[in-house]
């Protein structure tokens, strides 16, 4: 009977889990009170948008604990074999790849509306942008401000959560985890910076077109952001437990380094796009308005 139960391969079947349908209901939850909250729609007279956001919010952060932490389990029991590792890289590849093609959505609609901001074929899109772009009105971000300085805060997380990464595989763990908070810290002071920056904008989320393709592009990212930082705040700490990420079974951080270069990449491209060349383009439209009056 017990060689019935034997393990002659190297796959991990994971046994029933209860966290598919809690992760789902919850997040069911969540997207009805946001889209309740949003439009403030009455149930039984009574506005729950907000209570059923949080509520679902809630369940989502719950499954995501409990979930992960059974994968952690997984790992530190030895049902990750090189074969099941190797296809935990190919999941966290794959999940990447998904998350750029999400960005590309926001790139695609800022492109879309700044190069044709005058299109005919697009329903009331003058009326929306003036013809022009940024439309008439909108203050842009100087780049060469508190984007240039973010752009130099997440370089360098970058180059601290290489330098983690590298006293991981050493063994040395004191450095890694020295390494590791300052990328914690880092992260941390980017979204401080985008708030401030959110807070001292001259346009809205609403309104107008600009603001919503701007705050959707860069906020998408801010959120990333945050869930980059608890991602690797949660590695941090289990640096501290001498069994965990060991220089020979590591990939809960190169998981989370993987991402964190990703939202590097992704805002690099958000600032060369939206705050460079919008600035540029919005400094070109002044120069040339100046000129007219000029003359």
């Amino acid at each position: 009977m017990a060689e019935a139960h034997t393990k002659h391969h190297d796959y991990h079947l994971v046994p029933p889990s209860p966290w598919p349908f809690i992760g789902s209901m919850s997040a069911f939850v969540m997207a009805v009170g946001l889209v309740m909250w949003m439009k403030a729609m009455p149930l039984a007279g009574l506005k729950l948008g907000p209570v059923l956001f949080f509520a679902g919010f809630i369940g989502v952060l719950y499954t995501m604990f409990g979930w992960w932490s059974d994968v952690v389990k997984e790992g530190q029991q030895g049902d990750h074999t090189r074969v099941v590792s190797l296809h935990l890289r190919y999941g966290m590849i794959m999940f990447i790849a998904s998350e750029v093609m999400f960005f590309v959505a926001w790139f695609w609609a800022y492109f879309d509306v700044s190069l044709f901001p005058g299109e005919a074929h697009q329903f009331q899109r003058t009326e929306l942008t003036g013809g022009h772009w940024p439309p008439k009105g909108i203050e842009t971000f100087n780049p060469l401000h508190l984007p240039l300085l973010g752009t130099m805060v997440l370089l360098l997380s970058g180059t601290t959560v290489t330098a983690a990464h590298h006293y991981i595989v050493t063994g040395e763990r004191q450095a890694a985890k020295m390494y590791l908070w300052f990328t914690v810290a880092l992260g941390a002071l980017f979204t401080s910076l985008q708030a401030y920056e959110y807070s001292h904008a001259h346009f809205s989320f609403s309104g107008h077109i600009y603001g919503a393709t701007f705050f959707m592009a860069t906020g998408f990212h801010g959120a990333h952001v945050i869930i980059g930082t608890i991602f690797l705040l949660i590695c941090a700490l289990r640096l501290y437990k001498d069994t965990h990420l060991t220089p020979e079974k590591h990939f809960g951080f190169e998981a989370a380094a993987w991402y964190w270069h990703f939202v590097d990449v992704v805002w690099l491209f958000l600032f060369a796009c939206i705050y460079v060349w919008g600035y540029g383009w919005a400094g070109a439209a002044a120069g040339a308005a100046t000129g007219a009056g000029g003359h």
